[in-house]
């Protein structure tokens, strides 16, 4: 196992969660950070993305409600969700490549792509 998640859960409509991703130290800063999740019987969705520059992409769904951030010293990566709905329950994987363009789109994430095992996030109504 390459990249840790950890920090899912069940909350109620509204509630927040945080998600670290610890990462090994060969997976450096160069490399974009993603934020992924997938329902069962769908595809894997691209939640948000931030490069070596500290910059920033989120799916529109996800905008206003959830940040992603990274501590480079602390080989973590986080996504800060707020004000979660039903709609946000799933499997979220963090993931590590170095993409042409650092965007949250699986399609991107297919050069040098490195893959956690996953955590569950739940939201009830």
């Amino acid at each position: 196992v390459e990249l840790v998640e950890s920090g899912g859960g069940s909350v109620q409509a509204g509630g927040s969660l945080r998600l670290p991703c610890e990462r090994p130290g060969f997976i450096d800063r160069s490399y974009c950070m993603g934020w992924f999740r997938q329902v069962p019987g769908k595809v894997r969705e691209g939640v948000a993305t931030i490069d070596m520059d500290g910059s920033r992409d989120y799916i529109d769904s996800v905008k206003g409600r959830f940040t992603i951030s990274r501590d480079n010293a602390a080989n973590t990566l986080y996504l800060q969700m707020n004000n979660l709905k039903p709609e946000d329950t799933a499997m979220y994987y963090c993931a590590a490549d170095r993409p042409f363009h650092c965007t949250p789109n699986p399609a991107s994430f297919v050069y040098d792509p490195h893959w956690g095992q996953g955590t569950q996030v739940i939201v009830s109504s």
